[in-house]
């Protein structure tokens, strides 16, 4: 598991570490799962890949994740550990509607769910330490993010504007009347 972040720093628009506010759960309370999500959004039970989206789907309805970024399957009868490679979503797909500050962009993760950009749906980027690739993301639900895929990245990148921040120019996108910071600009 890649990412560690829990909650969104509202001075950054980026997550910052900590909890849901859920129980700490012991992972002696319940087993693990043998159930992996790729990083592609793949769903897998014990190495296979799970060929109904329906299923996956209704997985996705039980997923949860606790303060210490473990990700959880929990039923009324059970609940369980299960590994996720990065995020347990993707994004797909990319609607924008709107310019500057009115834009509102939408996504449509691997099961068919439409996200709006927004306060509580942020979008941000990570750079991966060793390469510098950017993996950007957004907020699903409770804690639940969405990798988004390069193809829609890229789409998004096209719609970037400059702004300053705190002295220094970035690029963002606008949705919802918020301001989503992608990555640093070149100052003028």
């Amino acid at each position: 598991m890649r990412r560690q972040d829990a909650d969104r720093d509202k001075s950054s628009g980026r997550p910052e570490k900590g909890g849901t506010g859920e129980p700490e759960l012991s992972a002696n309370a319940a087993g693990e799962f043998p159930i992996r999500i790729a990083r592609d959004g793949t769903w897998f039970y014990r190495n296979s890949p799970i060929r109904r989206k329906e299923l996956a789907k209704l997985f996705s309805t039980v997923l949860s994740r606790d303060a210490q970024g473990r990700f959880w399957l929990k039923t009324p009868v059970e609940r369980g550990i299960i590994q996720v490679e990065d995020a347990p979503f993707t994004a797909q797909e990319m609607e924008a509607s709107g310019e500057g500050r009115e834009a509102i962009l939408r996504f449509r993760n691997n099961f068919d769910d439409w996200i709006t950009a927004d306060a509580e749906h942020p979008v941000w980027v990570e750079q991966d330490p060793e390469t510098g690739e950017p993996a950007p993301y957004i907020r699903v639900r409770d804690n639940l993010d969405a990798l988004i895929l390069r193809p829609v990245f890229y789409q998004l990148a096209d719609r970037a504007v400059p702004i300053v921040r705190d002295g220094r120019t970035v690029l963002g996108v606008w949705s919802a009347g918020e301001f989503f910071e992608l990555g640093e600009g070149q100052d003028q």
